[in-house]
């Protein structure tokens, strides 16, 4: 992390707090300058001021977090249509010895961590603001709040350009999340300034020159959230030798269209007296005043209890609403106004010269600007760009009920701290709200149709329930057999999670990083799920990496083809010839489990697989277009593993049965030196392998049979009987 008092070549004047604001609010200064003249060049790194006092530090003192004096201390493996790894990417020699995973988050990050989000909610972005906007006559400069802490070594910097308001404070929700992976600092113009456009333009970009100057191999984020989208983009346009990722959050580049616009004369007219009205007129269209309320709603409450504190949280909504009237004074709302009208126009003639990565977050429920149909022409109008659809949010994303933006960068692929992604170097491991949200939120149908059943086996050859037969201590390599459409994996990777507290990290097939599905009203889905769970695309690199950082690894050797098999092939294996992991493994001295799951059967049932498809006029076409433009990563292969066309079959739903796992008895492969120099040991090691996972499946499908709680309905009679036990019986083992 840079010194948090830096001498820019701009001027970035003091932030001054009043004293009556300190318990709400907290900011790590970052620059500051001893005048208010914006064109200023030079300024003293050593002195800060805080709440009105000068402070003189020492170079090595700068990374003190002031709140009024307070210092504040350093803080302290999902995926699938998992792919295996046993095309040509296992050749050793392709691989280096300095690819081995050094540096990467996941070592001074656990998973499960607090994220924060869910703490904070618009209320405190109301308080934060009132006490923020205080007048102090200087011009606009960046902030960083104190509750983003300190980040880890090499995190990118993240510059944050609000919206309307201007306060900067728009992240409030998600500062502890950010603050953990990148050097966050927010843009605050006050109250008062009139900097024009080109000005605020200016301003910004000057400090991106000076950021990639200090670090040119590292990223730099600029979130833009409405009026900020137009600045973020015009930025992006005048620096396309800048290595930038933009996330824009329903950007004001559609103003020319928007219900505002035709407002800006009647706000210039409307008298003086009648301005405290217009924040309740404008609460409605702003955002969800429903989705803002519902940001730390506890989830888990009866559905009464549930409607009483969502009443209660509205009801203490509305009496902040009158601080929007602080925020954005009549003299200023007219000026920002107009100043997102040349935002706006200025963005737009310049969409040609963005070069920079654009993520782009659109609500669906934005009465305030037309987001959706703006995310379309920007998605056509830009060279790199990704939509992610909200459809039940409004205009004030990021300040309503939803997912943490982290999660978000994360889902689709763009967090970065180098040129290129590391998938396994800059993976972000799974916070608590994230596994909460798959897991028991989201997924919470899925947990209850499954009822899974997680058994392993311990050395001496004898199973229990539970993962006590699991190795704990790493490298692990998990090898089992693929259900039809990856249907296990969130029970799979849920209860490993939750029982070892360890992160599967799934070898996952191309496509699910390609984006090519994608269009501008793609919703956060699965595929992000499984980049945020821990996914990894097939690459000898990736493979090498995960094993060499001790990771536990989901593998699946039948591929695709074995997640889209055909009618009666449930429960059969269809491996690859080949045996390349079970050396990659010996390598590293990983331990390999070879693991059997059954129930799909008892889930859905295949009516349409990929011949019944073929015969069908039109559609058969679609499948062959797809197939032949999808990336291939087994050209080499032979049998029917090679057969890995991507289609979607036809399913119908069941009344849901349940979800078995065996997990077999641990393979040691340290001190294996054979398999490495024998091939053909290798090879009767893997057919071991292949053996023992199909023993596993024969027991289960024999074993369930004898289980009383197979039936969904049957678990739910327990679970009424004997709502204190946490987990309903099964089979005798």
């Amino acid at each position: 992390m840079t010194s948090l008092v830096k001498a820019f070549p701009v001027s970035l004047p003091f932030l001054r707090i009043p004293e009556s604001s300190k318990h709400h609010f907290q900011v790590k200064v970052r620059s500051l300058d001893s005048g208010v003249n914006s064109t200023s060049t030079g300024f003293s790194s050593d002195s800060v001021v805080v709440n009105g006092r000068s402070f003189t530090r020492g170079k090595d003192e700068a990374e003190s977090l002031f709140d009024g004096g307070a210092v504040e201390q350093k803080e302290k493996s999902v995926a699938p249509l998992v792919d295996d790894g046993n095309e040509r990417f296992m050749r050793l020699s392709s691989v280096r010895e300095k690819n081995r995973g050094k540096g990467a988050i996941s070592e001074d990050m656990d998973v499960l961590w607090d994220d924060g989000y869910g703490n904070k909610t618009v209320k405190d972005y109301l308080i934060a603001s009132k006490d923020m906007i205080r007048p102090d006559g200087g011009p606009p400069r960046w902030f960083c709040p104190v509750e983003c802490g300190q980040p880890l070594k090499d995190s990118p910097i993240l510059l944050f350009l609000p919206g309307t308001d201007g306060v900067g404070l728009g992240l409030t929700l998600h500062h502890k999340a950010l603050g953990k992976v990148f050097e966050v600092r927010c843009l605050h113009i006050p109250v008062y300034d009139r900097t024009p456009f080109q000005g605020l333009v200016k301003f910004v970009e000057d400090t991106l020159k000076f950021e990639h100057a200090s670090s040119p191999n590292k990223p730099i984020y600029l979130v833009g959230d409405s009026f900020g989208g137009c600045l973020a983009l015009a930025v992006a346009a005048r620096n396309p030798q800048i290595d930038l990722v933009v996330v824009l959050v329903n950007p004001a580049t559609s103003f020319t269209r928007s219900q505002i616009q035709p407002l800006l004369p009647v706000l210039e007219a409307m008298p003086d007296e009648f301005h405290s009205l217009v924040p309740y007129l404008l609460s409605g269209i702003m955002g969800n005043p429903l989705k803002m309320a519902m940001v730390d709603l506890e989830d888990r409450l009866p559905p009464r209890a549930k409607i009483e504190q969502l009443s209660g949280k509205l009801t203490s909504l509305l009496g902040y609403l009158s601080v929007l009237s602080e925020i954005i004074p009549k003299e200023t709302l007219v000026w920002k106004l107009k100043l997102i009208q040349t935002g706006s126009s200025y963005a737009n003639s310049r969409l040609h010269a963005v070069k920079a990565e654009v993520l782009l977050l659109a609500s669906g429920q934005d009465s305030m600007l037309p987001s959706k149909n703006e995310a379309q022409r920007l998605k056509k109008g830009l060279q790199n760009c990704q939509v992610r659809y909200f459809k039940d949010n409004g205009h004030t994303l990021l300040l309503e009920e939803g997912l943490s933006l982290l999660t978000i960068i994360k889902g689709v692929g763009k967090y970065r701290r180098s040129r290129k992604v590391d998938f396994v170097r800059d993976y972000v491991p799974p916070s608590k709200s994230e596994f909460e949200r798959v897991f028991f939120k989201d997924g919470r149908f899925m947990q209850a149709a499954t009822g899974t059943v997680m058994l392993s086996t311990l050395q001496d050859g004898s199973i229990v329930k539970g993962l006590a037969g699991v190795p704990t201590q790493g490298p692990v390599l998990l090898v089992g057999y693929h259900m039809l459409m990856g249907i296990e994996l969130q029970s799979l990777v849920g209860e490993y999670l939750k029982q070892k507290n360890i992160l599967l990290r799934g070898i996952a097939h191309p496509a699910i990083f390609g984006g090519r599905f994608e269009s501008s009203s793609s919703e956060f889905n699965f595929q992000d799920w499984i980049k945020v769970m821990g996914g990894v695309p097939v690459a000898a690199s990736n493979f090498f990496k995960l094993l060499s950082s001790k990771s536990h690894v989901l593998l699946y050797p039948g591929g695709a083809r074995e997640a889209l098999h055909y009618k009666g092939e449930a429960h059969k294996l269809i491996w690859p010839e080949q045996q390349e992991f079970v050396r990659m493994a010996a390598k590293f001295g990983a331990t390999i489990v070879p693991f059997g799951g059954v129930g799909e059967d008892d889930l859905v049932e295949l009516v349409l697989d990929y011949k019944d498809l073929m015969n069908i006029p039109i559609l058969n076409n679609y499948v062959r277009d797809s197939a032949r433009s999808g990336p291939r990563v087994r050209d080499e292969a032979k049998g029917e593993v090679a057969n890995q066309q991507l289609f979607i079959p036809g399913l119908l739903p069941k009344v849901p049965g349940r979800m078995y796992f065996l997990f077999g008895k641990p393979i040691e492969t340290t001190g294996r030196e054979d398999i490495l120099r024998n091939r053909e040991e290798a090879h009767q090691l893997y057919l071991q392998i292949k053996s023992d996972v199909q023993t596993n499946i024969d027991y289960l499908l024999k074993k369930r049979e004898k289980d009383p709680y197979r039936s969904v309905f049957d678990r739910m009679v327990f679970r009424a009987l004997y709502p204190s036990l946490q987990e309903v019986p099964t089979f005798d083992l």
